[in-house]
């Protein structure tokens, strides 16, 4: 086969072409630090990245959702530690009651103390995060109490948050059974201390309602109802503990991916460096080469 001058001068300019092609991919490589910069240049590289994206993406949805589920789980802990609180002075004050030298006047002024206790109980039972009130069960849109009347339509249904995949988790804590429990005691307190009651209640009918090791405790006394609240917020302590299981699960996840994605896009600098030396020189050389076998015209033209 006869060689011709312009099948040389073609090859050449061709060679040329894909020279420059390989540098100029190998310099994108190290200006931009990632393996390819369009999915055309590899596809298995770019579909790998979408997914690793894609568990990144859910990572991040995850974790604004932990965030979510503490804001609602600290909150209750924190009602749950006022309304304990104040069954502690409850207490204090039925002893106090608790004593037939007192007359209806120092009944009357422990009976208002109780009525403004169950009136911030009822508050703290209507404690809203944003515009959704955390007692009412799945109807957050509703007070628990509504004019000091505990409100039926509410219910003991459980919020749930999803944090992690296919795990979703109770944030709330269910009130209408415990702060009905709480209201009614509170209210037969106050019926008991009302110094218009006739005929006036006893010392021991007073002191029924301390629980504990009364002899005429009943089942809704003080003492039962400050267990249930202790009993609620050991239950809102271990699913804190949870989340923060949860929370480590999904910070390992991360870094987990995290370290695939850049395993997989990211450009090793070193080799990069070392092609794109190796290519230039092999680009330098046929140049060279060129030089010597393309007629000079063809040459400084190139030139």
């Amino acid at each position: 086969m006869r060689v011709t001058q312009s099948m040389l001068s073609n090859n050449m300019l061709l060679n040329l072409n894909n020279s420059y092609g390989k540098m100029s991919k190998l310099q994108d490589q190290i200006t931009s630090g990632m393996k390819i910069t369009r999915p055309s240049d590899d596809p298995v590289i770019a579909v790998k990245g979408m997914g690793y994206r894609r568990d990144l993406g859910q990572v991040e949805q995850y974790t604004r959702n932990m965030n979510e589920v503490n804001n609602w789980l600290d909150t209750t802990d924190e009602s749950l530690n006022q309304v304990g609180e104040q069954m502690k002075r409850v207490r204090e004050l039925v002893i106090q009651a608790a004593n037939d030298t007192n007359t209806p006047e120092d009944r009357a002024k422990i009976k208002t103390e109780i009525d403004q206790i169950r009136q911030q109980i009822q508050d703290v039972g209507n404690t809203k995060i944003a515009d959704r009130y955390i007692f009412s069960g799945t109807k957050t849109g509703q007070p628990l109490f509504e004019n000091g009347t505990l409100n039926t339509n509410v219910n003991s249904e459980d919020v749930k948050i999803e944090v992690y995949d296919g795990i979703q988790m109770n944030v709330n804590t269910p009130g209408i059974d415990l702060f009905k429990g709480v209201d009614d005691l509170m209210n037969k307190i106050s019926d008991l201390l009302d110094p218009n009651r006739v005929p006036l209640a006893t010392a021991d009918e007073i002191s029924s309602t301390l629980g504990g090791f009364s002899s005429t405790s009943t089942s809704d006394d003080i003492t039962t109802m400050h267990n249930k609240i202790l009993e609620a917020q050991a239950d809102v302590g271990a699913r804190q503990n949870r989340v923060e299981l949860m929370e480590n699960r999904l910070s390992i996840r991360e870094v987990s991916v995290t370290k695939q994605l850049s395993n997989n896009e990211d450009v090793d600098y070193a080799k990069a460096i070392t092609e794109m030396v190796t290519q230039d020189s092999i680009h330098q050389a046929a140049l060279s080469v060129g030089a010597k076998i393309i007629q000079q015209t063809l040459v400084d033209f190139i030139r």
